[in-house]
């Protein structure tokens, strides 16, 4: 495959053919001919959203550090390109070198949400590489698959030859060195994968056999050979601030998801809310220097020409030196035409105090996350936020000059009653109450507020794992409780309600908890032609169903039963760092409606200790 890969007349007949020409800025170029290996980097959507993920950006500066490998990026083509692809035969192509990702050595694809999982199954057909792991050859590539839905890896485990569990940094340069040994020695592609097992943090599922009860849950996951180990402990790069990142990220030639520099403050968060996973996978907490960041974003501003920087965390407010860091992006940056991005902060005087000096108030709005209306509720989930801070924060921003606000809210959520769902609308019109008892002549216009709800899916390694879900009419039921409840607020409006498509909700649920047998019915979502699932505009629900009736699944087996604590889950073999007793112990006081204080606080035993670092450590010096 050459340059001429995608003929002129292909590219202007597509939209957007930008996505599929490469030679962006920072595009890294070497001869793949010198490479060892050459590993192809995939995320599974279309090009804007792949280019904003910023594993890939971090990975991709890795792995091009080494002067043994070449890795390039592919994402998933358009519709419109896809159906030209498969008339014409046209292989799926990388974009630094336009050579077909069939030939490369690795294809990694990042899964980074369920519903891409179609999408996954686009990449290898249109890479003519075979969908069923059990079917390649010794020319095709290792498919390896990363990211948080491989904490549940096994609903697509039949397409995968391998998947790695935990944070990129660690034990890649140690499977690349064994894949290069084995080429020296002459091994077979099944001789590699049983060797790779012995890599921490990689998963080779066709080393393992699954068997099930004659209820349907499992029985038992048992390694096929005795020297595949039976449990897969995720990695974790535990010193952030010596871990790579690129000073020089890619930019891309369209408008991206995320257009700007992106700076990780930290991985993982010390709150505890009972419904996250990215909080409990991505334990323990660990905060890069603020030198280093300071570094970090002189660079990539430098290098890239973007004229915002966000910084990346699941908590922002929690990273210890905050004002410093902040307080230095002004004065360096802002006079510059620099933006500087602040998600996941806490609305306190401090983030009010920054965010008026590097937002233009009147256009901005303030986001809130209370999860629940209720406190009782919001106890339950260990949200850790009263509704007195909520409305504090709440009038503090509106007295600074801000009169939008949105808020961010799940129902479905475990012991949910009517009256939790009915105080969405209560807790809105109370922060518009406090918008109102500001002085006419010292508002700034009408007061906006907007409610977002979400439907919530039990995810694995949180302790909700073992709560159940609802269908469908039971969900949208629940958006009317809430709707209905607005109407009847005085302030009914300054409010606008949005919710969640229902069925994508139920059917995340099935993909997030699901086992081995749901992979035939995927395959024949996909021969039905379901892609881009994560996109409203190409979702078809009615695709699925036929898919599982067809299969004989029975969907309400994955969502609509709660758990027992002594179940087999399908993602047990994996060791995520927080223990089963740990979230047992914390589903139980969820029931009991008990707080459970942050692990700057007060230590909860949850595991993570055991990587001997980050924020559960510190406090025992």
């Amino acid at each position: 495959m050459n340059r001429l890969a995608l003929s002129d007349d292909i590219l202007m007949s597509v939209d957007k053919p930008a996505r599929y020409i490469g030679n962006e800025w920072n595009m890294v170029k070497k001869d793949p001919a010198a490479a060892d290996i050459r590993f192809a980097m995939c995320f599974p959507d279309v090009y804007e959203i792949g280019m904003s993920h910023l594993g890939i950006q971090i990975l991709y500066d890795m792995f091009n550090k080494r002067e043994d490998v070449y890795c390039e990026r592919v994402y998933s083509p358009w519709p419109d390109l896809h159906a030209i692809m498969k008339e014409r035969q046209i292989p799926l192509f990388a974009l630094e070198s336009q050579d077909p990702v069939k030939d490369f050595d690795f294809l990694g694809i990042t899964l980074q949400y369920e519903m891409c999982y179609t999408n996954v199954l686009q990449i290898l057909d249109l890479a003519q590489i075979p969908l069923m792991a059990q079917e390649r050859g010794e020319e095709d590539p290792i498919v390896i698959g990363g990211g948080p839905c491989v904490y549940n890896p096994e609903p697509v485990a039949d397409f995968f030859d391998l998947f790695y569990i935990g944070e990129g940094e660690t034990s890649y340069d140690a499977l690349f060195e064994l894949y290069k040994q084995c080429r020296r020695e002459g091994c077979s592609r099944a001789q590699f994968l049983r060797r790779s097992a012995s890599v921490p943090g990689i998963y080779v599922p066709s080393l393992y056999d699954v068997s099930y009860q004659a209820d349907g849950t499992i029985a038992a996951m048992t390694p096929k050979y005795e020297d595949v180990p039976a449990t897969v402990t995720k990695q974790v790069q535990m010193d952030m601030s010596a871990a790579v990142y690129p000073e020089k990220p890619l930019v891309p030639f369209i408008k991206a998801t995320q257009d700007r520099v992106v700076l990780e403050i930290q991985r993982g968060c010390i709150r505890g809310c009972r419904f996250c996973q990215a909080g409990m996978i991505y334990r323990p907490t660990r905060e890069k220097d603020v030198e280093v960041l300071k570094h970090y974003a002189c660079e990539m501003l430098k290098n890239t020409g973007h004229e915002e920087i966000s910084l990346s965390s699941l908590s922002s407010s929690d990273y210890s030196k905050l004002e410093e860091l902040v307080t230095y992006l002004i004065d360096n940056f802002r006079d510059k035409g620099v933006n500087i991005s602040l998600p996941s902060l806490r609305i306190d005087a401090f983030s009010l105090d920054v965010m008026s000096k590097v937002q233009d108030i009147r256009k901005s709005s303030l986001t809130f996350a209370p999860e629940a209306g209720s406190q009782r509720l919001r106890d339950v989930i260990n949200k850790g936020l009263t509704e007195e801070v909520i409305l504090n924060g709440a009038g503090m921003a509106f007295e600074g000059g801000w009169n939008k606000v949105k808020l961010y809210f799940m129902l479905g959520l475990p012991t949910e009653t009517e009256e939790d769902m009915r105080a969405i609308a209560e807790l809105a019109n109370e922060i518009a109450v406090r918008y109102y008892e500001i002085p006419k002549e010292a508002r700034n216009g009408k007061c906006q507020i907007t409610i977002s709800t979400s439907f919530f899916v039990p995810k694995p390694f949180t302790p909700f794992q073992w709560a159940r879900m609802y269908d469908k009419d039971s969900y949208l039921g629940r958006a009317k409780v809430v709707n209905d409840a607005v109407k009847e607020q005085l302030n009914r409006k300054s409010i606008k309600y949005n919710w969640h498509e229902a069925d994508v909700t139920v059917l995340e649920g099935i993909l997030a908890r699901g086992d081995r047998r749901l992979s035939k019915a995927l395959l024949k979502v996909y021969e039905k032609g379901g892609i881009f699932d994560a996109w409203t505009e190409f979702f078809d629900n009615s695709r699925w169903e036929e898919a599982f009736q067809e299969c004989g699944i029975d969907t309400d087996f994955y969502t609509m039963r709660e758990r027992s604590l002594d179940e087999v889950f399908p993602w047990d073999f994996i060791d995520a760092g927080v223990s089963r007793k740990f979230l047992e112990r914390e589903w139980q006081r969820a029931r009991e409606e008990q707080v459970t204080p942050n692990c700057r606080t007060m230590c909860q035993g949850c595991g993570a200790a055991v990587f001997q670092g980050g924020v559960c450590f510190e406090d025992k010096n």
